[in-house]
């Protein structure tokens, strides 16, 4: 259950992803099958190369893409969740929803 997004962010995150940028959303979301875990991170990207390189740059494996047309995406969760946001300097998400 995803929540605690706005409908601008969403559209915003779709149109990036659309334009074959790599786009970053939080929001929060829980799951049973990860206790512990409130917020998820999705890094989409329409171009699938694109979006599997980053993976690999990541140390992410590209197998777990979620590909979704038209808005494909790589769910980051947990510590992993954390150092990315961190060294993309997304502070907003760190901080909004508690990451620090």
């Amino acid at each position: 259950m995803a929540f605690g997004i706005k409908r601008e962010e969403l559209t915003a995150w779709k149109e990036a992803v659309t334009r074959g940028e790599i786009a970053y959303l939080t929001h929060y979301w829980l799951d049973p099958r990860f206790p512990g875990i409130t917020s998820v991170t999705k890094v989409g990207c329409a171009d699938l190369e694109r979006l599997e390189a980053w993976c690999r740059g990541n140390g992410l494996n590209p197998a777990y893409i979620h590909n979704r047309p038209p808005y494909p995406h790589y769910d980051l969760i947990g510590p992993k969740q954390k150092e990315i946001l961190r060294r993309e300097r997304l502070w907003d998400h760190l901080e909004r929803f508690k990451l620090l």
